[in-house]
């Protein structure tokens, strides 16, 4: 019975039951399209017929084979032997297929057209008889409701995914986002969509002038300068970011100082982390969250801050027995290992040797976890072997993983840190046991993601480090008000080999995360839908606040940054940045063939192994302005259907760009006001923490910048929180950008309209900012009459307008000249 947890072990015993139900079978196999090739997804008894035994058949021939079974309604006969040899790689004992033999091919129908074949041999060359070609084709429908199912769950997760990379695209644009945080938004978002290509590389090119609302050309790319921005190929873990945007929520939900520093988890990254909480202690701050790298190097340093009175709370990994801590808020992790074990358990019901890699046997999180997973497989027959360490270092880990791969004898594979899961499917696909060894892995990395999309790694044991994040600044928060003794009174106590501590323990749970539903896990587009709204829910949660200055440090880790490079460069003409920006359109290159491949940056790639480049622009007001550029391995790795979730992609990114360097600008020239009007300091504040999507940009004066389309829902929320904000800081000029609005028609333009007249109750003007001449040209069309609504083409002009309202003025001042 198919759960969903193991595609191939679902397609295998159908393979076994097709082979069972013909006399005398001794080998089938199911072969599947992928894209133009037909590749092989089980198989039973194949491996006799070749010279050496692989762990499994891919490629299987054209896929047009399938063409002489869209027509045929049931199970049809081909030569055994003929069939072999176009279907099976690598076949040199054909000799040993009986004369006369033939394989029975029933086809594999989803919603009418033919995926694919099930495929099985009848030595004695009899034709199946109607019972069993009935049951043949069966089988064949059970194996076509597991792919069509496992397609719908990969098509849900990849949705999923698209809208969570476009909310966190979008989440750029009333934010100051750096060039180095949006390409590595982009990197990390593509790869985590996109199954195939596995992009190795995911870089921003920006012209050095760009974005300025249509100021670079379309063509005369000469004599102009480029910024390009590179992350290294494997980009930071999102793990520690997650951990430090929880802290960040909560400050800003309680009105308090969050002062977030990172050590790197390379050498003499636990020194620094002692060095903050030194320099945090000397300063006096009001509490301390830490994410211990090494938790006894870090004990002395916590019991001084208790000394002194600021009390520390660990996240992520508990801090040494009897430590001076007060709590520990994280995920219970015998308990999590405990889970992990269950689910392998359920992936091998005959046993195996599993194979165990962690980042640190000797960190308490690696020990709990492996202590967790070992009890939970107790009295079954699986066999736990001793746990391997990388010790952090990349390349040891795919060392020992394929190492362990490759000497043969695990069925299993248990990656006890976040990247352990993907090093050992990169080892399984590299000694073709993708899907056949089972992997168990902690978190979701952009690799996990896609691995368990293709069924490489079958389930993830996920963290909810957000949420850690956010309540230790909560509970340190709630102590400084309250104190210690009451802010801890219910909190359970951490219990450490089999006793109970004094350090109390907030337990923020897992999710067990699967493709498919299952009654064990959540699918994984579920996962993702819900990991979004719980972010969503804290960053509107409002929570009382102190009254009083009260700063909190949380000294956290950054596990990849190192590698991230900018460079600025003249711009070729010839190059395929060149072509995109001045033909403002996506280019695919092979980097062997075709017009583009003698250009230099072209012939570059080639030289690092690309097989595929594909640019990407940029759009600010009609105008390319930069450029995604991506490099594959694989020749033709990137389809239209790809091509157009880029450009989807690229297409909210040019808005976050754009909107970011307007907010950028208007910064700067609000430090200049600042300069001369002390009233401005509050504004300066607001646009540093903002996450609203009001902005105030001067006194008396909002921006709301609006992205997407404007329906009846979302304008009465439009339409309150501008109200509030209207009352709360008493403005009298709100700027409406809609540039980034799909559609400025009736409709929307209606909604407008009552959110300015809504204003105008409260003695506040709206004036209406970054109509495109397409928009303009369809309100003009749908007869839309703004009535007295103030319009203006940019941003700039709309707050020129809003400070002469205001009684303010922009100063430009001229650069001082040479002495």
């Amino acid at each position: 019975m198919s759960t969903g947890l193991d595609l191939l072990a679902t397609l295998h015993g159908i393979v076994e039951e097709a082979v069972a139900s013909l006399p005398h079978a001794q080998r089938g196999s199911l072969l599947t399209r992928d894209g133009e090739r037909l590749v092989h997804r089980a198989s039973i008894g194949l491996d006799g017929l070749l010279a050496s035994s692989p762990q499994v058949l891919v490629d299987a021939g054209p896929a047009s084979a399938l063409s002489t079974l869209e027509s045929a309604d049931s199970a049809r006969v081909t030569a055994a032997a003929a069939w072999y040899r176009a279907h099976l790689p690598g076949a040199s004992a054909l000799h040993l297929v009986p004369a006369g033999a033939v394989v029975v091919l029933t086809p594999v129908r989803v919603q009418g057209q033919t995926i694919g074949v099930l495929a099985v041999e009848q030595p004695d060359g009899q034709v199946p008889s109607g019972e069993r070609r009935a049951r043949l084709l069966s089988l064949a429908n059970s194996a076509a409701t597991a792919l069509e199912r496992r397609e719908l769950y990969n098509d849900k997760a990849q949705s999923a995914q698209e809208v969570r990379v476009l909310e966190a695209v979008l989440s750029a644009v009333a934010a100051r986002t750096s060039p180095h945080e949006l390409v590595e938004m982009i990197s990390k978002g593509i790869k985590s969509v996109q199954l195939r290509p596995q992009w190795g590389s995911v870089h921003l090119v920006l012209l050095s002038d760009a974005p300025r609302g249509g100021s670079s050309s379309r063509g005369g790319a000469t004599d102009r300068e480029i910024r390009v921005y590179h992350l290294p190929r494997r980009p930071p873990v999102a793990y520690w970011n997650n951990i430090r945007d929880g802290a960040l929520v909560a400050g800003r939900s309680l009105g308090i100082n969050v002062d977030v520093r990172t050590a790197s988890t390379s050498a003499g990254g636990d020194v620094d982390q002692r060095e903050f909480l030194d320099e945090g202690i000397d300063r006096r701050v009001h509490g301390i969250v830490v994410a211990p790298i090494n938790p006894e190097i870090l004990e002395p340093a916590i019991r001084r801050a208790t000394t002194a009175g600021i009390p520390v709370v660990t996240v992520d990994t508990p801090p040494v027995n009897d430590s001076s801590a007060t709590a520990y808020i994280g995920t219970d992790n015998v308990a999590a290992g405990r889970l992990a074990g269950q689910l392998m358990a359920r992936l091998l019901p005959h046993g195996g040797k599993i194979g165990v890699q962690a980042f640190s046997v000797g960190s308490i999180n690696c020990m709990e976890r492996i202590e967790g997973f070992r009890a939970a497989v107790s009295g079954t027959s699986l066999d736990v072997q001793p746990p391997a360490e990388d010790l952090y270092n990349l390349s040891e880990a795919l060392r020992l993983s394929r190492e362990a791969v490759e000497a043969g004898g695990i069925a299993g594979a248990f990656g006890v840190c976040a990247a352990n899961g993907p090093f050992w499917g990169v080892a399984a696909r590299a000694l073709g046991r993708d899907g056949k060894l089972k992997i168990v892995t902690f978190d979701l990395l952009n690799d996990t993601i896609a691995m368990l999309r293709e069924g490489t790694i079958h389930a993830a044991i996920v963290q909810r480090e957000h949420d850690a994040g956010y309540r230790a600044v909560q509970l340190l928060h709630d102590m400084v008000l309250n104190g210690v003794e009451a802010a801890l009174a219910g909190l359970p106590a951490r219990v450490v080999a089999g006793r109970e501590s004094t350090l109390r323990f907030i337990d923020t749970g897992v999710d067990v995360v699967t493709l498919e539903r299952t009654p064990w896990s959540l699918a994984l587009s579920d996962y993702l839908t819900l990991d979004a709204t719980r972010k969503a829910t804290t960053r509107r949660r409002r929570l009382a606040q102190a009254g009083r200055p009260i700063e909190l440090l949380v000294a956290g880790l950054n596990a990849g940054e190192e590698g991230f490079r900018e460079e600025r460069a003249p711009l070729d003409a010839g190059s395929l940045v060149g072509r995109v920006l001045s033909t403002a359109g996506s280019i695919i290159v092979d980097t062997h063939s075709g017009e583009l491949h003698n250009a230099p940056d072209v012939v570059e790639a080639r030289g690092r192994g690309v097989h595929t480049l594909v640019g990407v622009p940029l759009f600010a007001g009609g105008t390319a302005f930069g450029v995604i550029v991506l490099e594959s391995e694989r020749r033709a790795a990137c389809s239209l259907e790809e091509l157009a979730l880029l450009e989807r992609v690229a297409d909210t990114m040019g808005v976050a760009i754009e909107n970011a360097e307007l907010v950028h600008r208007i910064t700067e020239r609000t430090h200049e006001l600042e300069q001369a009007n002390r009233h401005q300091e509050s504004l300066l504040d607001t646009i540093r923490e903002l996450s609203s999507p009001v902005v105030p940009i001067a006194r008396s004066i909002l921006v709301m910048p609006i992205v997407g389309t404007m329906d009846a829902q979302r304008s009465g929320r439009f339409i309150e929180s501008m109200l509030q904000d209207i009352t709360e800081r008493h403005a009298r000029v709100v700027l409406v950008d809609v540039t980034g609005m799909a559609v400025v028609d009736a409709a929307s333009a209606e909604h407008l309209m009552r959110a300015a007249r809504a204003a105008r109750l409260l003695g506040a003007e709206v004036v209406l900012v970054g109509i495109t001449p397409a928009a303009a040209r369809l309100m003009v069309e749908q007869g839309v009459d703004l009535g007295s609504v103030v319009t203006r083409s940019t941003l700039e002009l709309g707050f020129a307008y809003a400070l002469s309202k205001t009684g303010g003025q922009i100063t430009y001042r001229a650069a001082p000249g040479p002495r």
